[in-house]
């Protein structure tokens, strides 16, 4: 999606979400129905579920015709396409993915980069049967639209809608669910071997890309599978992505008449066979010879390869590449000749491809003089303004505390780095550390800085902090060194789903014996805390905070006060009834009595800030002035709850008239919606809130409509 960039800083995005005086030719409303869909859908479980939604009112690019893409209803109908047929069809495929899905704030670079590539794959290949598997979730558009979803694709990350990756309860066709990105090769490992073990003859693809290539699972998977030597096709999909811009570009991978015949000779069963015959012959020789024709094999290979091709061999892949991802006719030739081989072990292809291929496709040519209509200026700019967010807040603050102390430093890991973070990176480019997904690294590695010296923080969303739980526990947390831990996307993360949602941090974070766990209620909060955890040099620490806009609507500047470890709040006097909120869900709290005043019903509001340590004294008193505490927080089973329920009921608490109840997320996992879906979901909003103090004070039916509303 591009941008416009106006006066006074406001970015205007070109997208079709906004209203248009000549750019949509229909204002339609669309209703999905069982009729919709082609009776070979695999997605029969899923579809019937989301025909369920209401209508969805949109607005619409004039259609663009696609007939190739129209006759294929699943990928049984790539099989008689010609060459130049599949070439129109990975055409038509990126105007699909523009038309239908470039007014969300989906990222459709990779899935338009792949667009080829997918078309190769399900061209040679026969899913289901053979099993193709992705790293990424944000490279599977093309493969859904291939796959019986292409009618479902406008619901992708909504409420009952498609995932934004795959899903093995979504479709056949999906033959594992893609993580964090490095899980594709560990499970399509486990498919060969039980394939192998069972005597099948299916294929297995895995997709991965360069950027999962920095997670050492990826490797750990490729010597496993040298050793094991099943036969399966692991795909690199180069996009060339590099989290050092500021170093110089060195030479790049280059695809050209000669490296096409050296990958089309790499690929083709007469020279594989030799090899394999070679490899007899000196086998039978003798160990010292086979050693030494292994090498002479290999040396060759990283000749007729590009740099790095090497350490795949030596992981025990069969190196075939590089391979113009965008060249139909190349993939479909080195992908045939891979899969007629029965014997092949793991064989790695490079195909290289650029993610801005197809941005043509989006480009309208009066886009611009639409944009510079003052009254279209005005009608976007209730949509434009960007909200200030956590993450803003986190890296000013963060920043202005890096500049009174140089031993602050950054390292940040898990995927794409949050944008507000390249403030820091411009301020400071030699105190900053971005690892990519190498969880494990990034928090041994901040540990190591610390040893030095440093104040590192680490920078991880919650749900790929789970990657590195055993370095946290083992590297940092037995060890106390000082490691400053950041959890971001904590709690529940909209149309991300359950795969990136941040429900367990609160847990795994607060039973480790030396971490300090904290969480800001608000903008104010997050900036005390920030400075909180610059000054604790004697133990580890981490504080989380949320997705989203924040709670206040002024831009302040301020700098951060210390807060006293271990020490909450009471932000309103109440009777009766205690809501003891932890982090953000403090301000759902706040909203909970509010609603209960209208009734007549004061309550206490307060604001735990620890849930390690807890403030002692705060309970004592909220347990002595009160009949019923309620706890809130927006994590899992066995966190700040189950900490504060450990106190009160070691202090006698629990003995006398004190009630207890937990607000947690559910045990299960929440899917995709908006935000606010979620939390209503999940029962942590403001009126969920209220109706629990109500149905405690016995009034159950103001509980009942508050829980209806």
């Amino acid at each position: 999606m591009g941008t416009a960039t106006y006066p006074f800083g406001i970015h205007l995005f070109h997208s079709h979400s906004y209203p248009s005086k000549f750019h949509y030719s229909t204002f339609s409303h669309f209703h999905l129905s069982s009729n919709t869909f082609c009776p070979h859908s695999p997605s029969k479980r899923v579809i019937d579920r989301i025909c369920a939604r209401p209508d969805i009112d949109d607005f619409f690019w004039d259609k663009v015709p696609t007939p190739i893409l129209d006759m294929v209803e699943n990928p049984l109908c790539l099989k008689n396409l010609s060459l130049k047929e599949l070439k129109q069809l990975a055409f038509e495929i990126r105007l699909e993915l523009c038309s239908i899905m470039s007014g969300t704030e989906i990222s459709l670079k990779p899935s338009m980069a792949v667009a080829e590539l997918t078309v190769a794959i399900h061209h040679v290949f026969h899913a289901p049967v053979d099993k193709i598997l992705w790293d990424v979730g944000d490279q599977t558009y093309a493969h859904k639209i291939l796959t019986g979803r292409r009618s479902l694709m406008k619901t992708v990350r909504q409420k009952n809608g498609l995932s934004g990756f795959t899903s093995r309860y979504e479709s056949e066709y999906d033959a594992f669910g893609a993580g964090h990105g490095c899980n594709s090769i560990s499970a399509g490992l486990g498919m060969a071997v039980a394939r192998d073990m069972k005597g099948r003859r299916e294929r297995v693809v895995a997709v991965i890309s360069n950027l999962t290539t920095m997670s050492g699972q990826v490797y750990e998977a490729m010597s496993n599978a040298g050793y094991l030597d099943s036969n399966m096709v692991v795909i690199l999909n180069d996009s060339r992505h590099s989290l050092l811009p500021k170093i110089e570009e060195g030479p790049k991978t280059s695809v050209n008449a000669l490296s096409s015949t050296l990958r089309k000779l790499q690929s083709s069963k007469s020279f594989r066979r030799f090899r394999e015959a070679a490899k007899g012959v000196t086998k039978r020789i003798g160990r010292s010879m086979h050693e030494w024709a292994a090498k002479v094999d290999e040396y060759a290979r990283g000749m007729m390869g590009p740099l790095g091709s090497t350490l795949f061999e030596e992981l025990g892949l069969y190196y075939i590449g590089p391979v113009d991802g965008h060249d139909i006719d190349d993939l479909i030739s080195v992908l045939r000749e891979v899969a007629s081989l029965d014997s092949m072990g793991p064989v790695l292809i490079h195909v290289i491809t650029n993610e801005n291929k197809g941005e043509e496709n989006r480009q309208r040519s009066d886009i611009t003089d639409w944009l510079q209509d003052d009254s279209t200026k005005s009608d976007l700019l209730h949509y434009a303004v960007h909200p200030r967010t956590y993450g803003d807040c986190f890296v000013e603050a963060l920043v202005a505390e890096a500049e009174k102390d140089k031993d602050i430093v950054v390292v940040n890991a898990g995927g794409t780095m949050e944008p507000a973070l390249e403030l820091f990176r411009e301020i400071f480019p030699d105190r900053f550390f971005d690892v990519g997904t190498a969880e494990q690294h990034a928090v041994t590695f901040a540990s190591g800085l610390s040893c030095g010296g440093l104040k590192p923080f680490c920078i991880i969303p919650s749900s790929f902090l789970q990657r590195a739980y055993d370095q946290v526990v083992h590297d940092v947390d037995q060890q106390k060194t000082p490691v400053r831990f950041v959890i971001t996307s904590a709690g529940l993360v909209g149309s991300d789903g359950p795969l990136q949602c941040g429900a367990f941090d609160i847990t795994f974070m607060s039973c480790l014996p030396n971490m300090i766990v904290m969480a800001p209620s608000n903008e104010v909060e997050l900036m005390n805390m920030v400075t909180t955890a610059a000054r604790v040099n004697d133990r580890p620490v981490c504080f989380r905070y949320p997705r989203g806009a924040l709670v206040g609507k002024e831009h302040t500047t301020y700098d951060g006060i210390p807060i006293k470890i271990g020490k909450g709040r009471v932000l309103v006097e109440g009777k009766g009834v205690a809501l003891l909120g932890y982090g953000s869900m403090v301000q759902n709290c706040l909203k909970a009595h509010t609603l209960l005043a209208k009734l007549g019903v004061e309550v206490t509001v307060a604001d735990a800030r620890f849930c390690k340590p807890l403030d002692i004294n705060l309970l004592r008193q909220l347990c002595k002035h009160h009949s019923f505490l309620i706890t809130v927080e927006e994590g899992s089973i066995g966190g700040f709850g189950s900490h504060v329920a450990q106190f009160i009921a070691l202090d006698g608490l629990l003995d006398g008239r004190i009630k207890w109840r937990p607000i947690v997320l559910p045990d299960n996992y929440i899917e995709h919606a908006s935000p606010k879906e979620q939390l209503d979901q999940a029962g942590l909003t403001g009126h969920h809130i209220a109706a629990t103090a109500l149905s405690l004070l016995g009034r159950t039916r103001e509980a009942l409509q508050f829980m209806c509303s």
